[in-house]
């Protein structure tokens, strides 16, 4: 009697099992490359250009800046050779002497001023890089959804970066379920037609996208 109630116990259970998982959606997943639909995407391009622009100035700027040490250093130098003359009295030399300090400490005034304007530069093209990203990656994510949708999708995986172990988080994927096409397609249709093109000065080249390394400067110290 026992062994019956407890057969008749464990197939009610699994009709109830059966009946749940048939109560359920099928699932239907999608796969999409957000990397490649970020860098494809007309507004990085667009916020890239900008930057290349920003980082050009500023290592023009930068290399003016480096241009007036320069001049600083050399007067340092003189000053410095000036006060070594065995010539001078005793209080020449005082005044010589104060003259290379007052050039020293100009020279460490406007080397702070050098590496202020490089820290400050890149932390400035940092936030905007990572202004653009996180607003560009929402409109992204809202899009993927709304195509995902059409598909009938019930699950996204995101196959551009490696997980935890360093290895794809997507090993394969049917070419039929990869909507990057599609969504690079449709994030890039509302595009604004490219303006007319400048000729530029001959021997001069445009940079390319991506990011360039900051800017930097030479700041030898000067020989006390």
């Amino acid at each position: 009697m026992k062994k019956s109630l407890r057969s008749i116990v464990t197939l009610a259970a699994l009709a109830a099992a059966t009946s749940l998982l048939q109560a359920q959606p099928a699932v239907k997943l999608v796969v999409v490359d957000v990397a490649k639909a970020f860098e494809s995407h007309w507004e990085s391009e667009e916020a890239n250009a900008k930057i290349q622009e920003s980082k050009k100035k500023a290592e023009e700027q930068t290399e003016e800046m480096g241009k007036q040490r320069q001049l600083i250093v050399d007067s340092y130098k003189e000053l410095v050779e000036q006060a070594k003359n065995t010539l001078l009295t005793a209080e020449a030399r005082t005044k010589a002497e104060g003259e290379v300090q007052k050039k020293y400490e100009e020279l460490q005034r406007k080397t702070a001023e050098i590496q202020n304007f490089i820290q400050n530069t890149q932390r400035i093209l940092q936030q905007r890089i990572d202004n653009h990203r996180e607003l560009l990656l929402d409109k992204i994510n809202k899009l993927v959804v709304e195509i995902a949708k059409r598909h009938g999708a019930t699950l996204v995986l995101d196959k551009s970066g490696p997980s935890i172990y360093k290895i794809p988080v997507v090993l394969y994927s049917d070419a039929a379920f990869d909507i990057t096409e599609e969504l690079v397609k449709e994030e890039n249709k509302d595009r604004p037609a490219p303006a007319a093109p400048t000729t530029a000065p001959a021997g001069t080249t445009q940079p390319a996208p991506g990011a360039l390394p900051a800017p930097k400067v030479a700041t030898p110290e000067p020989k006390k």
